[in-house]
């Protein structure tokens, strides 16, 4: 069933395939771009139900398990139901640490985006850190064998996003599935990019932070990109145009790194369209789009950023929810869960967006935003 990547602009109406462990923001840029969404994830929200042409949801963990297997049967389910034949598969997060079920995909459906063998060598973490040695790029310390002092080491799943999968590393062990990376001090900044496999062109710059849990310092927050001019040390450009050559990387991608006045390090590449698509959504040109003509090989022109700021932050739950109240959810909330749904305690509620002037406008009305919905869920009124 394996099918070539889009060669239509703006979508006219074709159906692609999507899978993630949310699936809405992929969904929602899909429609942007004027294409009909065929989506599997994990959550089943509201929002991506009526997005999607057609959904399928699955349990577990993408690569671990049955998990796998699911994920093919319902692309197979979606597909064999669409008007027409499927474009492709977009894939968001979830997959990462399954290069074998990324190949399983792209030889059944065929992928728009990164191949099975650019994410397995991005997320293979002793292979990376040799890799940008060998390109003179900064970059933590990592390792697979345990430490006998742990102070200064973080553990890390292999593959894993988010952020709660972070840990600070234990004394003489090391986690099966995970590895040791050196703890640096400095800004948390992403910068998005469209890679056609040898260049690279930067899209973004955006400022992120996170949202602390039980058992999960470091699990993802949100993040606003400032508007205005876009603002980019030139070495951190060259540097992932560097990579993206080294590794044949496609489609829409982001770079996490660690920022201080007068050094960098460069974290992780995040092979795929990642959590800021959607304040990023906002070029003449969908990033959808461009995500799947970057895929063919096509950067196109630079389209700069606009001038207010936008951000978006998630909501996580401080308390079990037994059950989600019948909502009338603001414009500004995505990610919306189904009513009756129980939410466990740290898990996700929603996600908040938020427009401003100034980036320290929209990251003030994100937190008022999140706060609200913390009360709408608890079933209290949310101030005038």
């Amino acid at each position: 069933m394996r099918t070539s990547l889009p060669s239509r602009s703006q979508g006219e109406g074709a159906s692609v395939l999507i899978a993630a462990q949310s699936g809405r923001g992929l969904a929602a840029a899909a429609r942007r771009a004027g294409y009909r969404p065929l989506v599997v994830d994990l959550f089943g929200d509201s929002d991506t139900r009526a997005l999607a042409a057609g959904y399928r949801q699955v349990k577990g963990r993408f690569g671990v398990g049955v998990a796998g297997l699911a994920v093919l049967d319902a692309l197979d389910q979606l597909a064999l139901a669409s008007a027409g034949p499927p474009l492709g598969v977009v894939l968001g997060s979830g997959f990462e640490a399954s290069p074998a079920l990324i190949q399983a995909i792209d030889e059944r459906f065929g992928l728009i985006g990164a191949s099975a063998d650019t994410v397995a060598s991005l997320k293979n973490p002793i292979g990376f850190a040799r890799l940008l040695a060998e390109l003179g790029i900064g970059h933590p310390q990592v390792r697979l064998e345990p430490v006998a002092s742990s102070s200064g080491w973080l553990s890390k799943r292999r593959g894993g996003s988010g952020g709660s999968h972070i840990r600070k590393a234990r004394p003489n062990r090391v986690v099966r599935g995970s590895y040791l990376q050196r703890a640096v001090e400095g800004e948390p900044v992403s910068v998005a990019f469209l890679a056609d496999g040898h260049r690279a062109q930067m899209i973004a710059r955006t400022r992120q932070w996170v949202s602390p849990g039980r058992g999960a310092a470091w699990r993802y927050g949100g993040a606003i990109e400032p508007g205005g001019p876009l603002a980019i040390d030139p070495e951190i450009e060259m540097a992932i145009g560097r990579i993206v050559a080294a590794t044949r990387l496609r489609g829409l991608a982001s770079a996490d790194l660690m920022v201080t006045p007068d050094r960098w390090w460069l974290l992780e590449i995040n092979p795929r369209p990642g959590a800021t698509l959607d304040c990023l959504d906002r070029r003449k040109t969908p990033l959808f789009e461009r995500h799947c003509r970057a895929s063919r090989g096509e950067l196109g022109v630079f389209e700069a950023p606009p001038e207010a700021a936008a951000g978006t932050m998630i909501v996580y739950a401080d308390r079990p929810v037994a059950r989600v109240p019948d909502i009338a959810w603001p414009a500004f909330v995505a990610d919306r869960p189904e009513r009756a749904s129980a939410i466990k305690a740290g898990a996700p509620i929603c996600t908040v967006a938020a427009t401003g002037g100034e980036a320290v406008e929209v990251r003030r009305l994100l937190d008022q935003r999140g706060a609200d919905i913390i009360r709408l869920v608890q079933e209290e009124r949310i101030p005038a």
